[in-house]
């Protein structure tokens, strides 16, 4: 399979497909769903589903009856069943159809020149506007039949799952209309049954407010079945003698809107999307609810039918990827939602911290502030929580703690944002005492020699965190750590007797990339007026560094650890789904390519907006799994209390992430060594 395919990584493209309706002319609306069916199958199209009675037209009410118009249904059918047969696409085409002396409206599968199944409608509405059961017959109770067509028995039921078996996961299901606006819809069963995508051919007419009610509808469905919901409503064509259409498309997964097409549109339109089916997998195997509600509906869900089928997926192709992936996938780019975000982060570390400290008799609060970004926001939690408590900000301790390479800016903003805040503000310079401990241990750098190593380091970040502590005993209060998740997915923190040890710690569930963010939005909020948010901006534009190796060059973080923009991509899609790292690469390319291709998220800097290429990806993401998999863990064991932050998840043992901590990488690292990576164009 080659890497850029999006079947190579779990993936099936769908459509929703509407257009023109031909009142009671089935050739005419047969070729105008192949016309569409070439497309799809032109960009990859696995499974297109089109209005419901596609073929006739949804409003032509009694005409449905009419023998003339059923023979042309057959022959309309006949007509996208042979011209389907050199596509790659499974048609979902809306028709009535004779049986047993009845007129059923139906949804008919169609794959290759054969016709695969047919799903009858389950409810027809006879309210309001509705009256199909004067002419139709409800498909409810259909399981386990057959129907005849084109000369041929066809499995015909609720009860009919199509799967692709070259397409690990794609388990498709088809409701109609009016079956998806009830409390048990028949998707409801096809999903515990195992169906992965939900198909609605849909006629529903508009009126003021229901594209909202189904847009509220397919995402539900998509979120309570972790599926996909795939909807096609009639359009342009239908009768208006008392009604209007509007032709809405959509597509959802697992609550997310992955396509829409315009509403009334004047011809042939699609939503196209690329499903992930490893993501859907991935939310049912964890989400173990699910599968106990599907034996306690074992009854109805275990007597599905399966009809399998071969896709023949183009393997080879580099079909794009159509589906929205956010660089930063902790960081909505949409400003509404990433203030919402903001606004229930904070909170949720406010109260945390406002909570812990209630419990434990109200100490005082004890913290080492950097002038860096995470004791920023660790302070600026703590002066919340203190003013939501009732409690004076001066009891929160706070210490800068200046060593060997500690910057003049970062200690002026760390000296101007305590002074600001009104906290009780100290400075304790740790230089001596670390040249001493140096010198005890007969470290190089106490003869003089520039031997910056992990232990020069170290020495400097433990004395900081000794402090700290011992400064809590003296003076009545508990240690807040600062350390974020994106250094405890990585290890890069000194364990212990260093900054991965806290009495409480606001920032683990806080991933790096999100926390500029966060700090921002208390600025724009003027939660603690304009000095401060001057020096919190001033603090945004400081360069990530631990300031321990003394030298002109500024130690930057990133460019000894990798960019955290790629780390906390990848731990997202490890903690959250469980994906490979191949497949978390071919995502990283399409989210990072181009940077000029997509959002970014609200006022992040024109200046720090860049690109990756897929060799720098691969570099990264086997640093991360490196680290992540086979170092780090020992690191989180024995990590702090901390609230739990972001639906990304925690690394939290007592939380969402147990693992060993003598694991180790291979696995990982061997899914990234079987793939010819292609170079960088």
């Amino acid at each position: 399979m080659n890497f850029r395919s999006i079947y190579a990584h779990g993936f099936a493209r769908v459509a929703a497909c509407t257009g023109q309706t031909a009142l009671a002319d089935p050739p005419a609306n047969a070729e105008a769903i192949l016309r569409q069916g070439r497309r799809c199958a032109e960009e990859g199209v696995a499974v297109a589903v089109f209005p419901e009675l596609g073929l006739t037209g949804y409003s032509i009410e009694d005409l449905v009856l009419q023998d003339a118009v059923l023979d042309e249904v057959e022959r309309g059918l006949a007509q996208v069943v042979a011209g389907s047969a050199e596509l790659l696409t499974v048609l979902v085409v809306g028709a009535p159809l004779r049986h047993r002396g009845r007129v059923y409206n139906c949804a008919v599968v169609v794959h290759r020149g054969r016709v695969l199944g047919v799903a009858p409608k389950s409810y027809l509405p006879n309210y309001r506007e509705f009256y199909e059961r004067r002419q139709l017959t409800p498909g409810d109770d259909e399981r386990g039949g057959t129907i005849r067509i084109g000369g041929a028995d066809v499995p015909f039921g609720v009860d009919l799952l199509f799967a692709a078996e070259d397409v690990p996961g794609l388990v498709v299901h088809v409701e109609i209309c009016e079956d998806m606006w009830l409390p048990v819809p028949p998707s409801a069963e096809a999903a515990l049954a195992g169906a992965s995508v939900l198909l609605n051919l849909s006629g529903s007419p508009i009126t003021v407010g229901r594209a909202d009610d189904r847009t509220m509808l397919c995402r539900s469905a998509s979120s309570r079945y972790l599926g996909a919901y795939v909807y096609a409503a009639a359009g342009l064509g239908e009768s208006t003698t008392d009604l209007s259409w509007d032709g809405q498309t959509m597509i959802f997964e697992n609550g997310v809107l992955l396509a829409e097409s315009e509403r009334f549109p004047d011809g042939d339109r699609a939503a196209v999307a690329d499903v992930d089916l490893d993501l859907l997998r991935q939310e049912r195997q964890r989400m173990g609810t699910f599968d106990d509600n599907r034996r306690t509906h074992a009854a109805r869900t275990g007597d599905f039918r399966t009809v399998a089928f071969t896709l023949d997926p183009p393997a080879g192709a580099d079909l794009g990827l159509r589906r929205p992936v956010e660089r930063y996938p902790f960081v909505p780019a949409d400003a509404e939602r990433l203030a919402q975000d903001c606004y229930e982060a904070y909170s949720i570390q406010v109260a945390g911290l406002q909570q812990r400290l209630a419990a434990i008799g109200d100490p005082k609060v004890v913290i080492g502030v950097s002038g860096g970004l995470d004791s920023t926001h660790a302070l600026i939690v703590a002066a919340r929580a203190m003013d939501r408590a009732g409690r004076p900000r001066s009891d929160i301790l706070a210490f800068t703690m200046p060593g060997f390479a500690t910057g003049d800016h970062t200690k002026s903003n760390a000296h101007k944002l305590m002074k600001s805040l009104g906290v009780t503000a100290a400075e304790l310079d740790i230089t001596d005492t670390a040249r001493l401990m140096l010198k005890e241990m007969d470290h190089p750098f106490s003869a003089g020699e520039p031997v910056y190593d992990v232990t020069f380091e170290n020495v400097q970040a433990g004395l900081r965190t000794d402090y700290l502590f011992r400064l809590a005993n003296q003076r009545g209060g508990i240690v807040l750590g600062t350390g974020d998740l994106s250094e405890l997915a990585l290890g890069w923190c000194t364990y212990g007797v260093g900054d991965q040890m806290s009495h409480y710690n606001v920032n683990s569930g806080v991933p790096k990339t999100l926390i500029q963010h966060l700090i921002r939005w208390v600025v724009s909020s003027e939660l603690f007026g304009e000095e401060t948010g001057r020096t919190l901006t001033a603090i945004l534009d400081t360069e990530i560094s631990p300031e321990l190796v003394p030298g002109e060059e500024l130690q930057s973080t990133e460019s000894k650890i990798g960019p955290y923009a790629l780390h906390d991509f990848s731990l997202f899609y490890v903690l959250r789904h469980g994906f490979r790292p191949s497949k978390i690469a071919f995502l990283a390319w399409h989210a990072w390519r181009d940077q000029e291709a997509g959002e970014w998220p609200p006022g992040f800097p024109e200046s720090d907006r860049g690109a990756y290429g897929l060799a720098e990806i691969r570099h990264w993401l086997e640093y991360f799994c490196q680290r992540f998999f086979g170092f780090a863990q020992f690191k989180r064991s024995a990590m702090p209390n901390g609230p739990k932050v972001s639906a990304g998840g925690s690394l939290s043992p007592r939380g969402e992430w147990r693992a060993p901590s003598d694991g180790n990488a291979r696995a990982w690292l061997a899914d990234l060594a079987r793939w010819e990576w292609p170079a960088d164009e």
